[in-house]
């Protein structure tokens, strides 16, 4: 049983042409692979392959792919990065871009902050969800709600 989601690159273009791409989805994978992408299988329908990348979606015939450890953030997720002494700005941005570093052998990262595109790429270990944000645990103590009967008294104010 394949398990989902997967995470790979289509390193290169099959040489049969465009036949492992479903035909309403050409100009998107196009624009999008091959290259170090990393994209994300998501299901398998029995024919294509439902992938994406970011926001864009799209669905390929089983083809050549390097599979690819997967790590726990994705395209569009909310990320802040994690200082390293005095060396680096502390930020909260946006995953834009997943790219698999062969040299490496991990995935790097291309943020966004506001609306700026960051040049510099991240690896996984500089960065944080912004879910994994600490969260205050549920108290133990039974506090009692208060309740109004709707009755009180008017404040009048004299001229």
């Amino acid at each position: 049983m394949i398990e989902f989601p997967q995470y790979g690159i289509y390193p290169r273009w099959p040489e049969d042409g465009q036949g492992w791409i479903h035909p309403d989805d050409i100009a998107i994978v196009s624009k999008l692979l091959p290259g170090e992408r990393v994209v994300r299988r998501e299901s398998f329908d029995g024919t294509y392959y439902h992938c994406r990348y970011g926001k864009w979606t799209f669905r390929l015939r089983p083809a050549l792919w390097l599979q690819i450890k997967a790590e726990d953030l994705d395209v569009g997720d909310e990320v802040e990065t994690v200082g390293l002494g005095m060396e680096r700005d502390l930020f909260v941005g946006e995953v834009i871009g997943m790219y698999y570093v062969r040299r490496k052998g991990r995935i790097a990262y291309r943020l966004r902050r506001a609306d700026q595109n960051l040049p510099r790429l991240f690896l996984r270990e500089h960065l944080r969800l912004l879910s994994d944000k600490q969260r205050v645990r549920q108290g133990e103590i039974e506090h009692p709600t208060p309740k109004w009967n709707g009755s009180g008294e008017r404040i009048g104010f004299s001229d």
